[in-house]
């Protein structure tokens, strides 16, 4: 016997969900809030449970039912996603929405060249970025909020498939009057740097994976400053506040605060961060998503050791 509720219903409400606010929810779905009220009044009716509080102000809040159908959908919809597009055909162009999610410290790095290529050959999708640490990142994985993630590995929690897109290794970087900026080598050891004041960029578990470094090499930390930008972190080494340990490479020594820092290479054998593509295992991945994760393993290549 066939339920007495529809596709078109069901996504309408994961919109209501996401927004929590019913106007806002009409407005990205290009129809009257009449009709959309109407809508999850049915969805309700049919599901005979109550999936929202409803305000004066006609905000909404979901309940505890609510959040868990909006939860139990989502990859079903994802199904339906999936569906629609191999009986289009995979020849077909692309289109739709692409909800993709970033490491905050990676997006100037990766994010442009990606989405320019992305767009260049499937300007049918419109894509939407969340940038974000890497515990927010997970947590949007899990609730929705992003279709696939660029983020780091580090801290991954069960419950999500990934592939490596490259593998970093960290770097110092001090201001151009360090004695260790003349090196003609370019190299450094952490333990040279025992005692020396650092500037750490400080970020769920990117914290923690600059702790083992120290503590593999036998270094006790002497910080400065924490900051939760990456540019903050060079612009404060350019003006000598202390070294800083990171992963990403940029193209120009010159900082926001108009000094300079120098990269150096770390003879430690660290282990590498590695970049991936991170989605909801249990998923099925949609050809939008597959088209993004194409882009990135294309324009930076195998992994290496």
């Amino acid at each position: 016997m066939a339920k007495p509720f529809t596709l078109t219903q069901l996504r309408y409400f994961a919109v209501v969900a996401e927004l929590e606010n019913m106007t806002a929810a009409a407005q990205r779905l290009m129809v009257t809030q009449s009709a959309l009220s109407a809508a999850m009044a049915q969805l309700e009716t049919s599901l005979a449970t109550q999936l929202f509080v409803r305000h004066k102000s006609r905000g909404l809040r979901l309940t505890q039912s609510g959040r868990q159908f909006a939860k139990d959908i989502a990859s079903f919809l994802e199904q339906a996603d999936s569906l629609y597009e191999s009986a289009r055909g995979m020849s077909a162009t692309l289109v739709g929405e692409l909800k993709v999610g970033v490491f905050a410290p990676l997006a100037p790095f990766r994010l442009p060249a990606i989405l320019q290529t992305f767009e260049t050959r499937h300007p049918g999708v419109e894509v939407s970025i969340l940038e974000a640490d890497l515990a927010t990142l997970q947590e949007a994985l899990m609730d929705g909020r992003c279709d696939v993630a660029l983020t780091y590995g580090l801290g991954l929690g069960k419950g999500f498939t990934y592939k490596v897109v490259e593998r970093v290794p960290p770097h110092v970087l001090v201001h151009e009057g360090h004695p260790a900026a003349a090196r003609p080598e370019r190299e450094i050891s952490l333990k040279e740097l025992d005692g020396e004041p650092s500037v750490v960029l400080d970020l769920p578990h990117s914290r923690e994976y600059y702790e083992q470094l120290y503590a593999t090499a036998g270094v006790v930390q002497n910080v400065r400053h924490r900051f939760a930008g990456y540019e903050t972190v060079r612009s404060f080494v350019a003006k000598g506040h202390g070294y800083a340990i990171l992963n990403q490479r940029l193209h120009s020594d010159v900082t926001y605060s108009g000094g300079k820092v120098v990269l150096l290479a770390l003879t430690n054998n660290f282990p590498p961060i590695e970049v991936m593509l991170v989605r909801p295992q249990g998923v099925q991945a949609t050809r939008r998503v597959l088209a993004f994760e194409e882009t990135c393993l294309t324009l930076y290549g195998a992994p290496r050791g």
